[in-house]
């Protein structure tokens, strides 16, 4: 059970992981919707169970990296209650994100699920095209060599991905219209897709919203059914924020929700 609190929590930026057809990976990105000091909370269930919660935050301060200014970005997710003692998730995922294209300069993770530990930093060089992975080694307390990776597309990883999205006009999709994704995750990269399904009035803790719908189609995994497996739900504002997302797992169904969040960019769009 452990795993899937992980992964849903990623999910929440699953869909920015959008490779764009840019002519740098310095190119300017306008971002009218979100701002310094976003704040963003979700729960997490597994059936008819709240297992934990997370939390996405853009922090209030800019940090520069590569002489580049840029957001920093932290996401956090726990379990609580009886999965927290039978198998606890305390997770950290960061980046800093260039604020003028939305790229990633450095990411990290640090993982701990069961006994399953990881702290991961991984560097991206659009000079070289390259991507550099350094793992912690628990047994030595030092990292390992960096492993190089190619950059055959411009790539971003979850969280500039998840801003990244949030430029996109929802408006001028339709029912149908399908975006190829192409990510890097860890050691490696994927080709899939996804599909917006429509709009519709979702109804959550926070709020009911005006919504967008997505369905991607999943790869082959040990997580999620093939297929339809996963349905995600953004804010239809201009705020785009992902609202609920709904996953049917060879163990039984989890889900996370929104439950709060605090200084938004724009006024939600709530329904009365």
């Amino acid at each position: 059970m452990k795993i899937f609190i992980s992964t849903l929590f990623l999910f929440i930026s699953l869909l920015g992981y959008a490779q764009v057809e840019e002519d740098s990976a310095y190119t300017y990105i306008p971002r009218p919707t979100f701002k310094r000091g976003e704040y963003l909370e979700y729960k997490a269930t597994f059936g008819i169970f709240t297992v934990g919660k997370g939390t996405f935050q853009i922090q209030p301060t800019l940090h520069k990296v590569k002489n580049r200014i840029c957001y920093k970005l932290d996401s956090y997710g726990k379990t609580s209650g009886f999965v927290d003692w039978l198998a606890g998730v305390d997770d950290h995922w960061g980046a800093y994100v260039d604020t003028s294209s939305l790229v990633t300069h450095i990411a990290y993770r640090t993982l701990v699920e069961g006994k399953y530990r990881k702290n991961e930093v991984v560097y991206f060089d659009f000079e070289e095209d390259s991507i550099r992975v350094k793992d912690f080694d628990f047994e030595s307390s030092t990292y390992k060599e960096p492993e190089k990776f190619e950059m055959e597309r411009l790539s971003r990883e979850f969280m500039s991905g998840f801003l990244y999205l949030r430029t996109v006009d929802f408006s001028q999709l339709q029912k149908g219209d399908t975006v190829e994704i192409y990510s890097f995750l860890e050691d490696t990269f994927y080709d899939f897709k996804i599909v917006m399904w429509g709009r519709e009035e979702l109804k959550t803790k926070a709020g009911k919203f005006k919504s967008v719908k997505f369905i991607p189609v999943m790869p082959d995994n040990n997580t999620f059914e093939e297929g339809s497996s996963i349905i995600a739900w953004f804010s239809d504002d201009e705020n785009k924020i992902p609202l609920k997302v709904e996953a049917k797992m060879f163990i039984g169904h989890a889900g996370i929700e929104l439950i709060a969040y605090d200084n938004l960019s724009k006024p939600p769009g709530i329904v009365d």
